[in-house]
């Protein structure tokens, strides 16, 4: 994981020049689809729609409404053993701040965001031989989720990474006993298009 937010960053340095971006004043429309890396390991798919303003012309903020679906590992506090556990859906709708970097004359422009919002859990379910009494439920199925990311944007593509900061959920059985720990932060990998947002200006 360290890895995987070494390259995030990365991303951030490498292209800075100029900051020239789009028009101001205008909407667009963002369609991502990608892969997820969760934190506890696993991995799944990701899929957002983010409707975004340019508030200036090397900025934008918008409205992140999407989720992931994963299959990750949950840590037993009183076993030794691990168990692969599915998570059916993870919703999350979030503000978002973007800002450009753009030389001009180019239509490759890096940026980097941030945002916060809220993630919502879906069922879960736990694949492992013990005791079906000890079959669990997360215990909270919603909470705040601070997101950084960057990428780039080449004419209508976009290419980001994410990385979703989101807490920890105790996993409960049927007796109300904490059996296990479920890791919710994911590293998101996604490639898309956008509509609209007027012409980049040079």
């Amino acid at each position: 994981m360290k890895k995987a937010m070494f390259v995030l960053f990365l991303l951030v340095f490498c292209f800075i020049g100029l900051a020239n971006a789009q028009e101001k004043g205008k909407f667009r429309v963002g369609l991502d689809l990608g892969y997820t890396v969760p934190s506890a390991g696993g991995g799944g798919i990701l899929y957002y729609l983010e409707p975004k303003y340019n508030i200036q012309e090397n900025m934008n903020i918008g409205l992140r409404i999407g989720g992931a679906t994963m299959a990750r590992d949950v840590v037993y506090i009183q076993s030794t053993d691990d168990a692969t556990g599915k998570l059916s859906a993870n919703g999350i709708i979030a503000l978002t701040y973007d800002y450009y970097f753009k030389k001009p004359g180019s239509n490759f422009a890096p940026f980097i965001g941030a945002g916060l919002g809220w993630a919502r859990f879906g069922s879960f379910e736990v694949d492992t031989t013990i005791d079906p009494d000890d079959y669990g439920t997360l215990s909270t199925n919603s909470a705040i989720a601070p997101m950084i990311r960057a990428g780039f944007e080449a004419r209508k593509f976009r290419l980001g990474l994410d990385y979703n900061f989101i807490p920890k959920s105790d996993l409960v059985n049927l007796q109300g006993d904490v059996i296990g720990t479920s890791a919710n932060s994911y590293l998101g990998i996604a490639i898309g298009f956008y509509v609209g947002g007027g012409k980049w200006r040079n």
